[in-house]
């Protein structure tokens, strides 16, 4: 299938183009066209167009590309109206329509969102757990915590407790240290 469509040429930043009749399957890039039917340079808004091969050209059956229709019809070669390449902004009425859609989340937002609260509720239940335990350690860790000053004091070892997360939030980390390095020095 045969188009007209534009081939660049000029140097960077100073862009001017062939209007080329080509195979809609090769690249505009490569210069091996059928024909040239015309030449548009936007800088200098000069245009010469051939419309005697252009017309013949769309009676054989090639199909002008969106801007060069728009070129064409700008320049009375063709009769239509332009076609519109970039979408024009949607009216307000849509807006207020899809406002009122938007306003009524879908199952996948209503997912997502009961995902988000049971997250939320679990982070605020460990929050409140690890809270209660800083403020308020069991009275059994209290003490055992007492029983263990009083053996080390007297000279006797200390009972191991159930790990060292449980030392650290009865003793500072000065203490156990302490206690660490006296077990070292009574083992040896």
């Amino acid at each position: 299938m045969l188009v007209i469509r534009l081939f660049r040429v000029g140097k960077k930043n100073q862009p001017s183009f062939k209007i080329v009749v080509i195979d809609k399957r090769k690249a505009a890039n490569k210069g091996r066209f059928v024909e040239e039917v015309g030449f548009w340079n936007p800088l200098t808004k000069e245009k010469v167009l051939r419309k005697e091969r252009i017309n013949y050209w769309i009676s054989v059956g090639a199909k002008p590309s969106e801007t060069i229709y728009n070129l064409l019809v700008e320049e009375k070669i063709i009769e239509g109206k332009k076609i519109r390449k970039h979408k024009k902004p949607k009216k307000k009425a849509e807006e207020v329509g899809k406002e009122a859609e938007e306003s009524q989340p879908s199952p996948e937002e209503k997912k997502q969102e009961e995902m988000k609260e049971a997250k939320g509720m679990e982070e605020e239940k460990k929050k409140e757990e690890t809270e209660g335990i800083k403020e308020n350690p069991p009275a059994d860790k209290e003490a055992k915590a007492s029983e263990q000053s009083q053996e080390i004091e007297a000279g006797a070892q200390p009972e191991k407790t159930e790990g060292p997360k449980e030392q650290k939030e009865t003793e500072s980390p000065r203490e156990t240290k302490k206690i660490q390095d006296e077990s070292k020095g009574e083992s040896k």
